[in-house]
């Protein structure tokens, strides 16, 4: 079948409401009912999430109806400190149970929902379409994609095949950051200051390799309506600075020299409270299982767009001597 009969096969198929399972489906309803695991598929071994997370999931007592089953194990195919660790996951996925397969469409013939957790951002958007066309609901593991285009067109084939996606670091699920977010714990949020990490990897944009962890707790803390980025760059740290519509601040410092850590601190109309630190995969597992259940995702695609045109947008602050950029702008120059 060529490519753009399997794409009208397809379309034909989800106006139908046959064969593809969409945010409303019942098949994960199914499987629970019947007691019988949803399989998962898992896409890339080439990080340390991938065995990580198989662990979890097949092997938590308090998770029974998901087991990873199958997983395909490209994965970076130019990253070497991706690729080179292929081998070494791949076996240990084997000896939790996990078949390898020698392609996507194999892997979506054995499962109902995709962990994506290819290290290499650049691969994501080829490798999601067929999930997202086949109605698989998708988690994409960070970085979403390996350029904010191509985070734009991954959003809008999920729109386009009405097949949800979810996207997030962990560290957005430290206990305390949630409880600013959604408790109310410091009174209205004023501010924040958040750190982690910021290795770069010189085929993505500076903050997406790794800096999305501490940026993705800025954005818990905030919320979205960040209209202006600057960013001050060394070789060993990055200070990004953002103000909001309503006049908020919200700074980002990048590490990569001296002790790592992740963390920040939250300035709220009645307490200053300093957030905590990693807590580990389970949170953000758990939120991943809910939306595989549910079909909804825990983050907007709304805010998901934001962090990410805020990581492109330090960049062309960089470029630009630190001098402020827009959040429009860069959407605006990603969507041309």
């Amino acid at each position: 079948m060529s490519e753009y009969n399997r794409r009208s096969f397809l379309k034909s198929m989800a106006a139908a409401g046959v064969g593809l399972a969409t945010a409303g489906s019942p098949f994960l309803s199914k499987a629970k009912s019947t007691q019988s695991p949803t399989p998962v598929g898992m896409i890339g071994l080439d990080t340390s999430h991938s065995p990580a997370f198989t662990d979890i999931i097949n092997n938590s007592p308090e998770i029974t109806d998901f087991q990873v089953v199958a997983a395909y194990p490209h994965g970076s195919r130019t990253i070497e400190s991706s690729y080179s660790r292929i081998p070494e996951y791949t076996e240990q996925v084997k000896e939790m149970g996990v078949e390898i397969v020698d392609s996507i469409d194999e892997l979506l013939n054995r499962v109902e929902v995709v962990l994506l957790e290819t290290n290499d951002g650049h691969p994501h958007l080829e490798q999601s379409l067929p999930v997202l066309e086949a109605g698989k609901r998708l988690f994409i593991d960070k970085p979403i994609a390996g350029s904010l285009e191509d985070t734009i067109a991954i959003m809008d084939a999920s729109e386009e095949y009405n097949t949800p996606i979810f996207s997030s670091s962990s560290l957005r699920y430290i206990e305390k950051a949630q409880a600013v977010r959604h408790e109310n714990l410091i009174g209205d949020v004023l501010g924040a200051d958040t750190y982690s990490p910021a290795s770069l990897e010189e085929s993505h944009p500076d903050l997406f390799w790794y800096g999305i962890h501490g940026v993705e707790i800025l954005y818990t803390v905030m919320g979205t309506g960040c209209e202006t980025v600057r960013r001050v760059h060394t070789d060993d740290y990055d200070i990004v600075t953002g103000t909001w519509g309503d006049g908020r601040l919200g700074n980002f410092r990048g590490t990569r020299k001296g002790r790592h850590g992740y963390g920040g601190r939250a300035f709220g109309s009645e307490e200053i409270l300093d957030l905590g630190t990693y807590e580990g995969y389970k949170p953000l597992l758990l939120k991943v299982l809910d939306f595989f259940r549910t079909g909804e995702s825990p983050v907007s695609m709304e805010e998901t767009l934001e962090i990410y045109a805020f990581m492109e947008a330090a960049d062309e602050s960089k470029r630009r001597d630190g001098e402020a950029v827009t959040i429009e702008e860069v959407l605006s120059k990603a969507r041309a």
